[in-house]
């Protein structure tokens, strides 16, 4: 299942993003800026838990998110902003990172590093910015069903429409929180009119 807030303030930083004159460091900003947007909505129904601290006023019984069942999960490299922004909200959550990279002629992907621990019992917070043929992200969400995952939520900026169908054929359960869909894949399976190696222009590599 996927969502598709149709909030202003993320359409124009999404569309933001495609200036090629954006500065690593904007670009930077402007994912994290649209994470956190995506991650506002996606936390609306989180189940919520008494906690007991103490305040000006003495002991007090509030109601919190309990972070540490939370795992923030981001798919090297691009993802690295994004993850920065959840962990900046969620800072008792605990982090993993999984290595995929696609191969440009076959189109497939492969893992190639996986910091990923047990997370059974968790809930896990996917990043990644990108979702072309949706493969990496299926990839990456087998290795956490894998390892024990109890519900998975993907945050994503941008995706194709193919994308989109191949994770929700294969992981109906995954809920797919997505800023902006594309019309469509080329036929190099780059989404059109995308922004971009999202990895290059983040870190201004070459």
């Amino acid at each position: 299942m996927h969502n598709h807030p149709k909030h202003p303030l993320l359409q124009s930083l999404v569309n933001t993003l495609r200036d090629i004159t954006l500065s690593p460091l904007v670009f930077r900003h402007t994912l994290k800026e649209i994470t956190k947007i995506l991650l506002y909505e996606s936390m609306r129904t989180f189940p919520m838990q008494l906690k007991s601290f103490m305040t000006w006023r003495g002991e007090q019984h509030v109601e919190c998110i309990d972070e540490s069942q939370i795992m923030v999960v981001s798919v090297l490299r691009a993802a690295l902003p994004m993850h920065d922004a959840v962990i900046e909200t969620l800072n008792l959550s605990v982090s993993g990172f999984l290595g995929i990279k696609r191969d440009e002629n076959t189109h497939k992907s492969h893992l190639y590093y996986d910091r990923v621990g047990d997370c059974s019992g968790k809930t896990v917070i996917l990043v990644d910015p990108m979702v072309a043929t949706g493969g990496s992200l299926c990839d990456a969400i087998e290795i956490l069903k894998k390892k024990g995952a109890e519900k998975i939520i993907s945050l994503n900026v941008i995706a194709s429409p193919e994308g989109i169908a191949t994770i929700e054929t294969m992981y109906p359960d995954v809920t797919i929180y997505i800023a902006q869909i594309d019309e469509r894949l080329d036929e190099n399976k780059f989404i059109i009119p995308g922004l971009g190696d999202a990895g290059d222009r983040a870190f201004n590599t070459l």
